[in-house]
């Protein structure tokens, strides 16, 4: 895949992470004390990504942009976005907008999440199969928990094509100290949940209609950067309401407005940080890939 022909990737780095206590992105995971976004941006230019796109926030953004602009070698195409309000993930990559060739397909992921070269492969192949459907990568919830601290995970249900007919975020989920067995703690049923099931974590890939569904959904909250939040922020703060990306595609895909799906299972594993004390954990699990020969030793072999 050439670079021209590739697709471009749009890292969502905004978030503030409030259970982490810092930036997330610049978390030191890998075997070489690399960022988490070193990781990624690595996998995602081996998988076939052309160009990643960095959505910002003010207040991290700069740290972030600091680090891959001396820190990234100069053969990878690099944008950077800002997110001047912390309006959600649909919002975030609406900032990106201006930045991509509006009749392409692209993707979209998570900037504190290792996914893995080959998870990343199957979402740049996959969005450019087709051009009249979106694609979602998934996990086996098995292969998303890392420790066992609680996260949040979508859970995904198909038809029989494999198309997306509900995504339902379970939160508080932990695995069992042996990793035998997963539990949410949210009070949904069921409380147990299997470990095979398929699982989202924000690894999408979008054909350009996606553009109009996201505007729609921003309009319809009434959220809007410098206008007030109902019931949100004090005089200066930051608003409380977000338009959240898999909660605005599932209630598409389940009111059946003509949003195809397909979700594409992968294999890997996915290393990801949510607390500060994951660290250890997650630089050990990453350490254990490598030895397998999983992943890669040596980053950006492949950035030329």
């Amino acid at each position: 895949m050439s670079t021209r022909e590739a697709p471009a990737l749009v890292v969502l780095a905004a978030g503030q992470a409030r259970r982490y206590g810092g930036c997330k992105p610049l978390a030191p995971v890998g075997p070489g004390g690399e960022a988490v976004i070193d990781l990624l941006g690595s996998d995602a230019v081996a998988a076939g990504f052309g160009r990643i796109v960095f959505v910002l926030h003010p207040e991290t953004g700069p740290a972030v942009r600091y680090h891959v602009e001396r820190c990234w070698p100069g053969s990878v195409p690099v944008d950077f976005a800002e997110q001047p309000l912390p309006l959600g993930t649909v919002d975030a990559v609406l900032a990106a907008r201006s930045t991509l060739d509006p009749e392409r397909a692209f993707a979209v992921s998570n900037a504190d999440d290792v996914y893995g070269e080959a998870a990343m492969a199957a979402a740049a192949e996959a969005v450019q199969a087709r051009d009249d459907e979106h694609v979602l990568v998934a996990y086996a919830l098995r292969s998303t928990v890392t420790t066992t601290d609680p996260v949040t995970r979508g859970i995904c249900e198909l038809d029989r094509r494999g198309y997306l007919t509900a995504l339902t975020e379970r939160r508080q989920v932990a695995r069992s100290a042996d990793g035998s067995s997963f539990t949410s703690g949210d009070g949904w049923q069921p409380e147990v949940l299997d470990g095979a099931l398929l699982t989202s974590v924000n690894l999408w890939g979008f054909q350009p209609e996606i553009w109009s569904v996201l505007a729609g959904a921003m309009a319809a909250s009434g959220l809007a950067v410098g206008a007030p939040v109902a019931g949100g922020a004090s005089e200066g703060g930051p608003p409380r309401a977000e338009v959240l990306l898999p909660e605005v595609i599932a209630a598409r895909v389940a009111a059946g407005e003509g949003l195809p799906v397909r979700v594409v299972a992968t294999g890997s594993q996915l290393v990801g940080v949510t607390h500060a004390t994951d660290l250890p954990a997650v630089t050990a699990e990453l350490d254990r890939l490598v030895a397998l020969g999983i992943r890669p030793g040596r980053l950006w072999d492949r950035a030329g």
